[in-house]
């Protein structure tokens, strides 16, 4: 294993949301670093999570559920309980774009919680963190429809 891993998924939807995103994991046990860009997006909080299968055979859909292996409520990237893919929400400006620049230390590159050969999916709405009191809220933060999807691969 090299010193670092890095993973990069290209994200394409049915409504013109694209972009690029990267993973970057400087020690097996070190956060990861998530970096990129999304464009397309109608300005505001989206959405973004990690799904358990790298399956977009069906778009977005086929991605399943949030990728949760420990079978914990939705919540916040820095809850106590939370889905191993909550990573909370991406901020698109007003020309639709998010530029995205977070670190979490739940979601690996390697390892029981690695997100590798997964799926990354923005979606339409604000995630709620599952607080919202929706039913939806403590299974997907209510965020709505899956705008663009990519699976994670290994990168150079």
């Amino acid at each position: 294993m090299s010193s670092s891993l890095k993973a990069v998924a290209v994200l394409t939807g049915d409504k013109g949301v694209n972009g690029t995103v990267t993973f970057t994991q400087s020690s097996s046990s070190g956060p990861v670093s998530v970096t990129g860009e999304l464009k397309g997006l109608a300005p505001g909080k989206h959405g973004f999570h990690v799904h358990q299968f790298g399956d977009n055979t069906n778009g977005c859909v086929s991605a399943g559920p949030h990728f949760n292996p420990e079978a914990k409520t939705h919540g916040a990237p820095d809850a106590a309980v939370r889905h191993v893919g909550d990573l909370g929400n991406v901020q698109a400006d007003s020309n639709g774009v998010a530029k995205i620049d977070i670190k979490d230390s739940v979601i690996q590159l390697s390892g029981a919680h690695s997100i590798l050969g997964r799926t990354i999916i923005v979606h339409a709405d604000e995630d709620d963190l599952g607080l919202g009191g929706h039913k939806l809220s403590a299974a997907t933060g209510n965020a709505g429809d899956r705008l663009a999807c990519g699976v994670i691969g290994i990168a150079e």
